[in-house]
This record gives structure tokens, C-alpha cells and sequence, in this order.
């Protein structure tokens, strides 16, 4: 069937050259759309974010594997004349559907206006939300939300606790929750032994991971008191991901635990290419937050086929099954302690591995396709 016969679809949010999660997710929701026969163009930001909600070091990433896709990078989140030059371009397009992805409040001014634009042009337009209720809050969070969600005829969540949470916003009953799929743009995995050499580490020892951007919210605290209190001495902690707050409150929390010589610290943003290198040593993933939605490092974790030790906060627990793909306890060290002893001492990690193969069955990128393009048929 040629170009103009297909069914176009219309993608939303960050792309390569921008760096992170939520680019490599819209990424693979492009691959997999292509895969159904779907001509599928992303419309990425040429301007993302101001400097005061950006601490890290740079928002590209550092290599040139760029995707291959069709990205155009039209629009400036504070520049509102790209919005209608990109609701212009979309609307050439004659697109079945346009999905944009909804994460931080900042953006419902130039995400909700471009929404508005082209649902007045006729063009189905569904959010695809991670929060809406950011991790970090700032004045003005509700308005600018309220407006994005307003401005959409439905939305996909990842998690049920942010599919209530849209009711706070909306009485938009078109909404659905999809599993988040199980991310595969970082390629196969690679041998243990392949990645000690790599990351220059032991290979007597026994490593959990703790990996991404160091948020507050994410707990890496909670990590690192953790350690202090696990039982075997050999059990190390690799702390991978760039430092989005002030890292001296890590280090010295480390050197009051006298855990200097425990800890391997990683303190940069982790290319893709790298990050099999990371999960190919883990014994299993900690993710010790103090607040979520969902996570894309769960789904990193399932992709590497590596158990996770996860708190029991918004949607963690539906992704990990406590005693199946991990463990699933309270946010606080001692509780998190408890586990990693357990874990090791049952000698668990084979026991889950298995149990993280049968789950990741249920986050193919066909599965989430298929419903995200059955939904959007629904919605009127």
C-alpha cells in the first residue's frame, strides 16, 4: 500500500537529539506504530526547557545513532508562534489521530494550544500523561495542567493512580490506562563479565542498581541508608544517572555511612549505548521512591530481564509483583534493608528472573499499539 493510502499518525513530545525517557518512549511508540503499517512523524521541540527547570547538563544526547524516523524539531515551548506554525504543519499531514505526551505542568501552555489548534481543524487529539500531578511542585501547576487536559478529546495513562488522578482535572470519562511497554531501544544485553570490565568493577562482588536521574523524589537516600544496614559486606551499590539536585548531599551521607569503598558512583547522564553495561551486572534494580506514577527504569529493568526492589507507591506495585518479577516494600531504608537481606540470603535472584520473563509478556509494544489504536477509535 503506498504512502498516501496508510493511515497517518502524528506523535508529539521529545525525539532525538533530545536525550531521556520520555524521548526514547516516543521513539519506540513510532518504531512499533511504522511496524503496523502506520505512516507515523514525530514533531519534537527545537526548544525545550529554560535553564531553571533544566539542571543538568545538557538535555541532547551525545551520540549520532540517530533513530530512523521522521522527527521534526518545529516547536519552542515558550515560543507561541511555533505552536501554530506546528498545528499548520500537522494538520497537512491529515493525520487519523495526534498523540501528544503530557509530563510536567510548564508545558500545558504550549501543549494545550497546540491541542486546541488542531481540534479545531477537526484532528482527533489524545494526551498520552504521564503525571499530572508533578513530583515537584511548583506554583500555577493546577491551571496550566487543567488547560492541556481541557483542550484533549481522551487520554492514555500508564499507571491507574494517574487515571484518577485526571478526575481531579476533568470529567472526561474517555480515558484508558495502558501498561507502560517494556523499553527496547537500548539493545541486547551483554555478559556479566562484559560489563565488569566495561564499568572497571569487581567480579566478587554482588551489585544492586540504582539508575536515572537523581531526583529527590526518587529516594536515593533511602538507597544509601539502606546499604549501611544489609547484612553481607560484599554487597555493593552502583549509583548510575546524572545529579538533578545538589550532590553533596549524597556524598555526605556516603562519608557519615562510611560507605565510600561500598558505592560506585556514576554521576553523568548514561549514553544509550551504555546502559546494558549497567543492568548486565545488577543483581537486581532498587527504586526506592518516595513518590510515582510509573517508571521507565522498571520497564529498562524488564527489558535486561533484571528483578526489581521497588516501595509501595502509585504504580510500582502494579507493574512489579511482589514475589514474582521483585520485591515490593515501604518507602524507608530499614524496610528496604529487610529485602536486600532477604534477597540474598534466599538467594531469590533466579527465583525472579523468571518471573520478570513471564511479565514482560504483558508489555509488548504490539499490545500497547493495538489498544492505544482501538481506544482512539472509541473516542468521540
Amino acid at each position: 500500500m503506498n504512502e498516501e493510502a496508510r493511515e497517518h499518525i502524528v506523535i508529539v513530545g521529545p525525539a532525538y537529539p533530545l536525550r531521556g525517557g520520555i524521548a526514547n518512549f516516543n521513539e519506540a511508540f513510532a518504531k512499533a506504530l511504522k511496524k503496523e503499517d502506520y505512516v507515523v512523524k514525530i514533531f519534537s521541540f527545537y526548544y525545550q526547557y529554560p535553564n531553571f527547570l533544566f539542571p543538568g547538563k545538557s538535555q541532547y544526547e551525545n551520540n549520532e545513532n540517530a533513530p530512523n524516523l521522521e522527527i521534526i524539531n518545529s516547536l519552542g515551548s515558550i515560543q507561541p508562534w511555533s505552536w501554530s506554525k506546528t498545528a499548520k504543519l500537522i494538520a497537512k499531514e491529515n493525520p487519523k489521530v495526534v498523540f501528544i505526551r503530557f509530563w510536567l505542568p510548564f508545558m500545558g501552555p504550549s501543549l494545550g494550544n497546540l491541542a486546541k489548534r488542531l481540534r479545531r481543524k477537526g484532528i482527533k487529539v489524545i494526551g498520552i500523561t504521564d503525571n499530572v500531578i508533578p513530583h515537584e511542585k511548583r506554583p500555577g501547576d493546577r491551571p496550566l495542567t487543567k488547560y492541556f487536559l481541557k483542550n484533549c478529546d481522551g487520554f492514555i495513562t500508564m499507571s491507574n493512580s494517574v487515571l484518577e488522578d485526571i478526575s481531579m482535572f476533568t470529567e472526561n470519562p474517555q480515558k484508558v490506562m495502558l501498561p507502560h511497554p517494556v523499553y527496547d531501544t537500548f539493545g541486547p544485553s551483554c555478559t556479566r563479565e562484559v560489563g565488569i570490565k566495561r564499568l572497571d568493577l569487581e567480579s566478587d562482588k554482588k551489585y544492586l542498581l540504582f539508575f536515572g536521574l537523581i531526583r529527590e523524589y526518587k529516594g536515593l537516600d533511602l538507597a544509601i541508608e539502606a546499604l549501611a544496614k544489609v547484612d553481607d559486606p560484599n554487597v555493593e551499590l552502583i549509583i548510575a544517572g546524572e545529579f538533578y539536585e545538589k550532590k553533596e548531599k549524597y556524598t555526605l551521607l556516603i562519608d557519615q555511612l562510611q560507605l565510600q569503598n561500598r558505592i560506585k558512583l556514576f554521576d553523568f547522564y548514561i549514553p544509550t549505548d551504555d546502559v546494558k553495561f549497567y543492568f548486565s551486572v545488577a543483581d537486581a534494580v532498587v527504586q526506592p521512591y518516595k513518590s510515582a506514577t510509573q517508571s521507565g527504569i522498571t520497564q529498562v529493568a524488564y527489558h535486561f530481564e533484571v528483578p526489581m526492589i521497588v516501595s509501595n507507591v502509585g504504580g510500582l506495585p502494579e507493574i512489579v509483583p511482589h514475589g514474582l518479577a521483585g520485591m515490593v516494600v515501604p518507602p524507608n531504608a530499614d524496610e528496604f534493608a529487610s529485602a536486600i537481606n532477604l534477597f540474598y540470603s534466599k538467594n531469590l535472584k533466579d527465583r525472579y528472573v523468571e518471573g520478570v520473563r513471564s511479565e514482560k509478556k504483558r508489555y509488548e509494544w504490539d499490545y500497547f499499539v493495538n489498544e492505544a489504536m482501538y481506544f482512539t477509535k472509541q473516542v468521540r
